[in-house]
């Protein structure tokens, strides 16, 4: 079922988010000094790109600095992420097949405002976790 659900998600949405991604993280990397949040922005590309199968959780290490980077993040580049994601999740909401994937969106837009002191996790139990 996730397979299927990322693949409508990039069909819909999920190539256009990527691409807002990619070009934030491309912009990010001219000036040498903001080349974390192009990293950040990567990494965030490919979970805007296949995102069913995999959940954001809290790094417990981070501190003061993730949050002011977050704050600069948000001066840079999450705002304008952040409204593609709520723009895309409301074009989503028009079809029935379409609210699965715009809650999906939606539940990006507080990452896209704040990634740093986060991290992206598969949901899927390998043969060696614990169970």
């Amino acid at each position: 079922m996730r397979t299927i659900l990322n693949i409508i998600w990039v069909i819909f949405a999920g190539w256009v988010l990527f691409l807002g991604y990619v070009v934030a993280g491309i912009l990010l990397c001219i000036p040498i000094v903001t080349i974390p949040w192009a990293i950040a922005s990567f990494r965030l590309a490919g979970y805007a790109f296949w995102p069913f199968g995999r959940r954001v959780v809290d790094k417990p290490t981070s501190g003061v600095g993730a949050l002011l980077g977050n704050i600069i993040w948000v001066v840079l580049a999450g705002w304008w992420l952040a409204i593609g994601h709520i723009l895309s999740g409301l074009a989503l909401c028009i079809t029935i097949i379409g609210i699965p994937m715009a809650i999906a969106d939606f539940k990006m837009v507080p990452i896209s405002l704040m990634p740093l002191a986060k991290d992206i996790v598969s949901t899927r139990r390998g043969p060696f976790d614990p169970k």
